[in-house]
């Protein structure tokens, strides 16, 4: 079986982990965040994988690579410009087998994709939707279905008496027959497979498929650390969930550490946790990470290189690579700082701030 992933935002909304370096291939505890799709994918028979690329394109080919790792083969689509979500999958067209899945590249999920292929196989359809369940479906568009699961409608953010009836949204996840490509505009043309392919198929071998499992979209800081802890947690299906709750929720690589680690956490190679520090729960440490005497790490991720120094707490935040954050800083309430970042002692950085690339912030500059 195939997929296409589209892959071609900026992802503006992540900054400033992607600031320099592509959204897909963001580190997300253990490997690549797109790694995680793959893994998804190569679990429901998925081995030939094809990626619509826009943005930083050649950075995401030099972390995947051809896909053996994943046990796929890995295939890159670069786009000229922006064509949307329909123009991307035109575009790609050459590539493409009669039937595959197209996928939001965006998304953390498990849902059983085997089951919702049954389905569309079943019902003879010609595209098939995954759709979630959400609480509050008024912020979304909604998708009702008729009681065969065909598509009934496509309603944009619906006031509560029209979201009445449904609370089922598009999970980006779609199993698709070559044969609608026929109905999308030439290559090379801007088109939304959402707004502009989809509602003409109404009625048309259109269906819905409502999909049991964890669904999540990682574009924002919040999101990527609700995703970092229900990795370590198990809530959704991973390689390095099942790996932790093996190990006793502690996976920890080549550690030095004179301090306490309270899982789950996970640290990646040659880390250095100094007397009397804490790390955990809900920590990820990269590789090559310092904590110094006395500091406090929970419900954080510090990528490679960061060092930390005395008496520092982090908390809700996220540390970019090679960052150095001087002693007696506090940190958190959904702080991101990105790449090379120095930040001098006795700073308090909270409130959702979020520092670019290679800033220098000196003593006591910065108190939220």
């Amino acid at each position: 079986m195939q997929a296409l992933i589209l892959v071609g935002g900026e992802g503006t909304r992540l900054r400033p982990l992607t600031s320099t370096t592509p959204k897909p291939v963001v580190p997300l505890v253990d490997q690549p965040f797109l790694g995680y799709m793959l893994e998804w994918l190569r679990r429901h028979g998925v081995d030939d994988v094809v990626l619509s690329c826009g943005f930083l394109a050649d950075g995401v080919r030099a972390v995947l690579g051809d896909g053996e790792r994943y046990g796929v083969r890995l295939r890159y689509v670069q786009e000229p410009q922006p064509l949307g979500t329909g123009g991307a999958l035109k575009y790609a067209e050459d590539l493409l087998q009669e039937r595959f899945f197209m996928l939001n590249g965006d998304v953390l999920s498990d849902i059983d994709l085997t089951a919702q292929l049954a389905q569309h196989e079943r019902t003879g359809a010609r595209a098939t939707l995954a759709l979630v369940p959400v609480t509050d479906p008024t912020g979304y568009g909604l998708v009702p279905l008729n009681d065969d699961g065909s598509v009934r409608e496509f309603l944009e953010k619906p006031g509560p008496d029209e979201a009445a009836d449904s609370n089922l949204i598009n999970a980006g996840a779609y199993i698709i027959e070559r044969e609608v490509l026929a109905e999308i505009a030439p290559a090379g043309t801007a088109v939304s497979i959402e707004r502009d392919v989809f509602p003409m198929l109404v009625g048309r071998g259109l269906y819905g498929c409502e999909a049991a499992g964890y669904w999540l979209d990682i574009g924002t800081p919040s999101r990527y650390l609700q995703a970092t802890f229900d990795i370590l947690e198990g809530n959704v299906e991973t390689g390095v969930g099942e790996r932790l709750s093996a190990s006793g929720m502690r996976l920890l690589d080549d550690v030095r550490a004179a301090g306490r680690l309270v899982g789950p956490v996970v640290l990646g190679n040659d880390c250095e946790v100094g007397a009397g520090a804490i790390v955990g729960g809900r920590v990820v440490l990269g590789d090559d990470v310092r904590i110094d005497d006395g500091v406090r790490v929970e419900s954080a991720v510090l990528l490679d290189g960061v060092s930390v120094g005395a008496g520092c707490a982090i908390s809700h935040a996220i540390i970019g690579p090679g960052v150095t954050i001087g002693p007696r800083c506090r940190v958190g309430d959904g702080a991101v700082l990105g790449r090379g970042v120095r930040v001098g002692a006795d700073n308090t950085l909270a409130a959702g701030v979020r520092i670019f690339p290679d800033v220098q912030i000196p003593d006591g500059a910065i108190r939220f």
